[in-house]
């Protein structure tokens, strides 16, 4: 096998591939993925444009909002209310409800 010139790692044609058509196999939690030209391409072989992936991650942005704010609906929903009730104290002593 010849070794590229540049890294010493891999062939020339690998070395060609990665640099000039951006095609290179990622590590660790994206293992399995892949850059190839402009696309992340997937283990299965979907192919995701920069475009595609930025209207995923907004989607899932609005989502977690909805959510969000369906879950403080249903709190509010879940509280009890009270009522309060504003009452002048000389007209509740003349009515004589109140035990003084």
């Amino acid at each position: 096998m010849v070794e590229c010139w540049h890294c010493k790692a891999e062939s020339p044609t690998e070395h060609y591939d990665r640099v000039v058509h951006n095609r290179c196999a990622l590590h660790g939690p994206w293992k399995g993925w892949r850059l190839a030209g402009r696309d992340l391409v997937s283990p299965t072989g979907v192919r995701m444009s920069p475009q595609r992936l930025e209207g995923l991650a907004w989607r899932l942005e609005l989502e977690q909002r909805r959510e969000a704010r369906k879950m403080a609906a249903r709190i509010r929903e879940g509280k009890k209310r009270v009522r309060v009730v504003v009452v002048d104290l000389d007209d509740y002593r003349h009515q004589g409800i109140a035990a003084a």
